[in-house]
């Protein structure tokens, strides 16, 4: 075990995050997720650890804590970019109504292919082992979206962290239905909600009327501190606790709408604008050292034999095909013809694992192979790194023709002139020379 000794394992950790700011630059130029690399990172690296260790430990403990530690980062990270105005009321309907009929009807179909082809599958583990599959990863989307147009990245950002948050809440409101004695119904689950927004706001204004007074330097990680006891106590409760997330970055992000007319008097403008930046920064920072982690963790855990299957590829397949099908119609219903490259934008990804993990006991099926998971994981980010690259060379060409069109333009404006120019010489050169009176008198 020298291999794992404590030195290895802090070169081994700056290697692997010196490694994924390159995978950031590249994925930057290339559109190619730098999720897709870490995992291939991961693969690579069990790999060579098979050399010198007979039995890799099991890292899925590890997985669950930086997934959960990932998640709320991802969020606040998201949560902190979107700005409410009034003009955006309509996109982020539009987004949250996107994210949850495409969470819900993908999860059905998707249940009833994995009811079909897996021996001893019910019908409600169906829907549990679904609902990950369903859900979009903001981990990969709001990383690998920045090149597009304002509009359309905000369309993204706010579907995909709506589709964490609703699919997180689905997954654990069909965990309740596994236990009678804990199952409130859809009226106990609309309840829970309102109980988590009133506790989300009331949490907030408290944490930013204090922390805008503490003069310490280091408060910062004693801030995520909190917001990380305040996410555990409340799954503790078993309520909605990534809504106390989402509430939170919104408010800071926002505070002039959330503290309107006289209750302004209790901001401190500079000092709030500190906190912002700050947090921003430090949220970035540690959502892309968490992800880095999680998917080369990832990566290291997955048995590639799985992929060899026939029914893994099948079943895979199936859903696959069901998840862009789906998409294609909620699109088409609510954007219109004007869906590319949103069509392809669905990968899965961290919450789908960290979901996988959290299945019940009484609900896992040994006829499902993880394998699934990998597969469907894998291809939707290679099509949204296809549908990536594919808009980027159409928005290449469209400058290109924009360029050519406007040096055209140009090129026809000179040679126009220079014409006219000639013209009016011509034209001042066949004029007859004018006689003076005076010489003549």
């Amino acid at each position: 075990m020298e291999i794992l000794s404590s030195y290895n394992l802090i070169i081994g950790a700056s290697l692997i995050v010196v490694l994924s700011f390159f995978f950031n630059g590249i994925s930057k130029k290339t559109n190619i997720p730098a999720v897709l690399m870490l995992i291939v990172l991961g693969i690579l690296i069990k790999i060579g650890l098979e050399f010198f260790i007979p039995e890799i430990p099991n890292f899925k403990g590890s997985l669950e804590i930086l997934g959960t530690v990932g998640l709320i980062m991802i969020v606040l990270e998201a949560a902190l970019e979107l700005e409410l105005k009034r003009e955006k009321l309509l996109p982020i309907l539009k987004s949250m109504a996107i994210a949850l009929i495409g969470l819900v009807v993908s999860a059905y179909v998707a249940a009833l292919i994995l009811y079909q082809f897996i021996p001893n599958m019910t019908m409600q583990s169906a829907w549990l082992y679904a609902t990950p599959l369903s859900i979009l990863s903001s981990a990969i989307i709001i990383p690998s979206v920045g090149g597009l147009s304002e509009e359309k990245k905000e369309f993204h950002i706010y579907e995909s962290t709506f589709s964490d948050i609703m699919g997180i809440m689905m997954f654990y409101f069909l965990t309740g239905k596994l236990n009678p004695a804990e199952d409130n119904g859809a009226a106990g689950f609309g309840i829970n909600i309102m109980i988590t927004i009133v506790i989300a706001l009331v949490a907030s204004y408290a944490i930013i009327l204090v922390f805008q007074r503490i003069k310490s330097q280091a408060k910062l990680f004693l801030l995520i501190s909190v917001l990380l006891l305040l996410y555990a106590i409340g799954k503790k409760m078993h309520l909605s606790s990534l809504i106390i997330i989402l509430v939170f970055g919104l408010i800071v992000k926002n505070v002039n709408l959330f503290f309107p007319g006289k209750t302004k008097i209790f901001l401190e403008k500079e000092r709030m604008q500190q906190i912002y930046h700050e947090l921003h920064i430090v949220t970035l920072e540690t959502a892309f050292v968490v992800r880095t982690f999680f998917f080369v963790i990832f990566g290291i855990t997955i048995v590639l034999s799985s992929l060899l299957s026939i029914n893994v590829a099948i079943v895979s397949l199936l859903i696959i095909a069901s998840i862009y099908i789906l998409r294609f119609l909620v699109l088409f219903v609510f954007v219109g013809k004007d869906m590319l490259p949103q069509l392809f934008i669905a990968p899965r990804g961290l919450i789908t694992v960290l979901l996988f993990y959290a299945i019940p006991m009484e609900a896992q099926i040994e006829g499902f192979d993880s394998g699934i998971l990998l597969f469907v994981i894998i291809a939707t980010s290679l099509v949204m790194t296809w549908a990536m690259i594919r808009d980027k060379r159409k928005m290449g060409t469209m400058l290109d023709e924009i360029d050519e069109e406007i040096t055209e333009r140009n090129l026809a404006e000179d040679a126009l002139r220079e014409s006219e120019s000639q013209e009016l010489l011509e034209q001042e050169n066949e004029k007859p020379p004018q006689t003076n009176t005076e010489d003549i008198i």
